[in-house]
């Protein structure tokens, strides 16, 4: 993906959708791996995923098939 913010930007397809496919958090997984570090407004973004999820707003998308 490779653009600024890019996190950013995959939380908030994930926010959209209101599914945290795994597909969005492989892209998220490959952009931390990548980078090296994590840009202010990426963490925030991933703060605010994480109390999405947690408050039962953002559903997580079981990997079928993959082991």
């Amino acid at each position: 993906m490779r653009t600024k913010y890019a996190i950013r930007k995959l939380v908030e397809k994930a926010l959209d959708i209101k599914k945290l496919t795994p597909e969005i958090e492989n892209q998220i997984n490959s952009e931390l791996t990548e980078l090296g570090y994590i840009s202010d407004v990426d963490y925030e973004a991933l703060e605010l995923l994480m109390s999405e999820m947690d408050a039962g707003r953002i559903k997580l998308v079981p990997s079928f098939g993959y082991s």
